[in-house]
């Protein structure tokens, strides 16, 4: 059902940000074309914006509504049983302004790479702890598995902190076998062995920017047109990863580089090798968390388009669910490392 509800824009101010866990899987690829089509306009923000050589200010964010996707659309405020629910412009607008900002001089761009740990296992760090999955993680919460190391400009030989597959980097230049990084999450350096690293094109600039809301459990997508001006692609109810171990886990919070794109993510059941179901049109962000469709569970093979569930509780096992043709217009959008997810709290 097609619907739009046109609220004044609430403004909330706050901050947040951070990680991930896998999930098995197996690619059935396939090519699906989308072409996209403008629905509507709306202004939504303020037009004041910085010089070009300057850096913008959140409050100098302009954003507009020209929806390329307009089913199950969310007002800006919106009812969830007693309470109300809504998209944090406020906190959208910081993290528009970052990027921006990040990307103000010529710099090169790395993602870090270890999906279920195909270029080695991370070694131990200095401290570390087991969570309630048994799993191995740094002091921040961060888990072994999937991820990769992170060592002191001072110190090669343990590494200090576990950083997430995924995450976007700037590269400064190469030191022996590794590669010295600034960490976007925190603005530190440090050094990461060349085979947890992928260089991005010399001539990227990330231009599309994902927001998934865990508090929420909505998602809207935002594409810049120029100097401090975004305009919203849509605005949905989607479900984020709950804490249930030992298999389900919340999505990570943090800044994440959409990485590959499913056009079947076909999942196990849990504790065992046995296929149960797949997940239409998934992108995957970080370690095994995909933007995706309704999940179809076996033995059902047909699609799924909507599910009452959505927008309302955390409930996958780390991935985002959405309705399956917003999950579509994910997949046919959004580029492979040249769109930002960021996961907000």
């Amino acid at each position: 059902m097609n619907r739009y509800f046109s609220l004044p824009l609430s403004w909330i101010c706050c901050i947040c940000l951070l990680s991930c866990t896998p999930r098995a899987d197996r690619d059935t690829s396939g090519e699906n074309v989308h072409e996209d089509s403008l629905i509507r306009k709306d202004t939504a923000t303020t037009e004041n914006v910085l010089p070009e050589n300057k850096k913008t200010a959140s409050e100098a964010i302009h954003i507009e509504k020209e929806f390329l996707y307009d089913l199950y659309t969310l007002a800006d405020t919106y009812p969830y049983r007693d309470t109300i629910r809504l998209f944090q412009w406020e906190k959208i607008k910081e993290r528009l302004a970052y990027l921006e900002n990040i990307q103000l001089e010529s710099k090169r761009w790395m993602v870090l790479q270890n999906y279920k740990n195909q270029n080695g296992e991370a070694p131990l760090v200095k401290k570390f702890r087991r969570n309630a999955y048994t799993r191995v993680a740094d002091t921040l919460g961060v888990e072994r598995y999937q991820s990769i190391p992170l060592y002191l400009t001072t110190d090669t030989i343990v590494p200090e902190r576990y950083a997430r597959d995924g995450e976007p980097v700037e590269y400064l230049s190469r030191e022996g076998t590794f590669v010295k990084i600034v960490s976007t999450a925190n603005q530190d350096t440090w050094l990461i062995p060349q085979k947890y690293t992928k260089l991005l094109e010399d001539t990227v600039f990330f231009s599309k920017a994902i927001f998934v809301d865990r508090k929420n459990q909505n998602i809207t997508t935002l594409e810049r047109k120029e100097k401090a001006q975004w305009t919203v692609r849509s605005m949905n109810p989607a479900t984020t990863g709950r804490y249930l171990p030992p298999y389900a886990q919340k999505t990570p919070l943090g800044m994440f580089l959409l990485q590959e794109k499913k056009r079947k993510m076909v999942y196990l059941k849990d504790g065992s090798k046995e296929v149960g179901g797949y997940a239409a049109f998934a992108s995957r962000f970080t370690c095994g968390a995909y933007i995706h469709g309704v999940p179809v569970n076996t033995p059902r093979t047909a699609p799924i388009e909507y599910s009452p569930s959505l927008g309302t509780t955390p409930r996958s096992h780390m991935c985002v669910r959405n309705a399956t043709s917003h999950a579509e217009f994910v997949y046919n959008w959004a580029s492979t490392y040249e769109t930002v997810v960021f996961v907000l709290e």
